[in-house]
């Protein structure tokens, strides 16, 4: 491993790489993204069942849920050793994709070793170093995807890339779930398949090794320019130690101007400061995507083929939704419809909450209490509809939000600033999670609801001061004129 390498190494040798061709560029990295949201929906929707049925509770599972978002709140951490720790002839960041894959795996491995009940430490500390793994993976990934993508394919190959996440949702959860429905007949019919529910981690794991192995390992990075150039003299040619000093110095300048670069545009300005503010405030209503929905699918009988459907039509209908308020607000203006899709997510939230308490299910119910009162139907298609209407209306903002984003950022350090806003978006999901948790325990569930319709309209009163649009370009110009240490996030908007 080299720090830095000169060249980068010569990974292309002219034969033919499914990096050369467009459809090829968009397939492979809708397949990588495909890695990152198996873990997440095997984990969050999966495993999260399985707790609540072995009688977990939804404190602990709402920790524990929230503990997943964490490693990608802070995955602006591995930016400058992924881009600085480069692998000679192997590649850039396709070595780091691999390896970061092949952690997954092992982190797995212990994980399905690790009794979620008897050791919930344990095997929340296990998920945690795997998402750990997986957030490092999607740095490298995003990277490779700004080097090779070209400017005319980026906006699809976006798209296909959330689909691919969603898809990877898809499979890890609702597919795990469906398929350990499955288990105890593919147990008495094929007896060397257990019937225990950590059969199912196998599921990630060949999801995640056969990208690996027919996707990642058969990508060729295009080779990179000279870096760093240094002269060394013919004593230390010799040795090679003064070239490599230098190198070593250049990185860790460019180390220092990174976090410096990162200090300056998240927290150097007025409008800098509005962003940072909207980003940690929840956008809408969330408990109906969290821990909270899988707590209640649970409780209300449903079994774990309905459970997956469920997690099957919400990942769509939120796949469609992102689409769709990413195109309304290009046309209709980024934050009026951003407003008004966060008040949307509000609405069947409120309605689910004054469902429940109309049928006086409050206070969480252990699953496996003797004697627990039988759901009533209506409530349970009152949660079907609650939250499919949901998860519609949270695709509108979500897809709508990361478009602001983009808009907000200084397009001169774009690429890490809007990650550092997205780490900082995975932190309000992971603080969300963690207090709903112990709201649930503590005053029910229409409280806990109405608490989080009331949070997720705070963000609102922040959107009429950041400034975005057709002017940033200009007002980073002219930031720039009066102090480098200001970053440009001001604009204006047609609003």
């Amino acid at each position: 491993m080299l720090v830095g390498t000169v060249g980068g190494g010569d990974v292309v040798r002219g034969n033919r790489n499914i990096l050369d061709f467009r459809w090829g560029r968009l397939l492979t990295f809708f397949l990588l993204y495909v890695t990152e949201g198996v873990p997440l929906g095997f984990t969050a929707t999966a495993i999260a069942t399985q707790m609540r049925r072995a009688g977990v509770s939804v404190e602990m599972i709402g920790l524990f849920v929230g503990s997943l978002y964490l490693p990608w709140s802070f995955k602006w951490v591995a930016g400058p050793f992924v881009d600085l720790i480069r692998f000679g002839r192997f590649g850039h960041y396709r070595p780091w994709i691999l390896t970061m894959q092949a952690l997954m795996l092992l982190s797995l491995g212990a994980a399905a070793l690790t009794d979620f009940v008897a050791a919930f430490a344990l095997f929340t500390g296990l998920v945690f170093v795997h998402n750990m793994f997986g957030a490092t993976q999607d740095v490298a990934i995003d990277a490779l995807a700004c080097r090779v993508l070209t400017e005319s394919e980026r906006g699809l190959a976006n798209g296909m890339m959330f689909a691919g996440a969603y898809v990877g949702q898809i499979l890890g959860g609702a597919g795990v779930l469906y398929l350990s429905g499955w288990l105890p007949v593919l147990h008495q019919r094929y007896g060397w398949i257990p019937d225990d529910f950590r059969a199912t981690f196998v599921i990630p794991s060949l999801v995640i090794g056969g990208v690996a192995l027919f996707v990642t390992f058969l990508v060729r990075e295009p080779a990179e320019p000279k870096r760093f150039h240094a002269e060394s003299d013919p004593s230390e040619a010799a040795t090679g130690r003064g070239s490599y000093r230098r190198v070593v110095l250049a990185a860790v300048r460019e180390l220092q101007q990174y976090v410096w670069t990162v200090t300056r545009t998240m927290f150097g300005s007025v409008q800098a400061l509005l962003a940072l503010a909207f980003a940690l405030l929840p956008a809408g209503a969330f408990a109906l995507s969290l821990s909270l929905q899988t707590n209640l699918a649970v409780e209300l009988g449903l079994k774990d083929e309905e459970v997956s459907r469920l997690a099957l039509y919400s990942g769509l209908i939120s796949a469609g939704g992102c689409v769709l308020g990413g195109f309304l607000s290009d046309r209709l203006g980024r934050k009026r419809m951003l407003a008004l899709f966060i008040v949307a997510t509000t609405v069947p939230t409120l309605w689910f909450a004054a469902q429940m308490q109309r049928h006086g299910w409050v206070m969480p119910v252990p699953p496996d209490l003797p004697d627990r009162p039988a759901p009533p139907q209506a409530l349970v298609a009152a949660f079907w509809t609650a939250t499919l209407s949901f998860s519609f209306v949270h695709g509108l903002m979500f897809g709508t939000r990361t478009a602001l984003f983009m808009d907000v950022v200084d397009p001169a350090v774009a690429a890490t600033q809007f990650t550092a806003y997205m780490a900082v978006l995975n932190l309000t999901t992971s603080y969300t999670s963690a207090w709903q948790g112990l709201a649930l325990a503590h005053w029910g569930y229409p409280t806990t609801l109405r608490i989080d319709a009331l949070a997720g309209v705070l963000g609102i009163a922040v959107l009429p001061w950041l400034r975005l649009g057709a002017q940033a370009s200009e007002r980073s110009s002219e930031a720039g004129a009066r102090s480098d240490e200001r970053p440009a996030l001001a604009g204006s908007e047609a609003d």
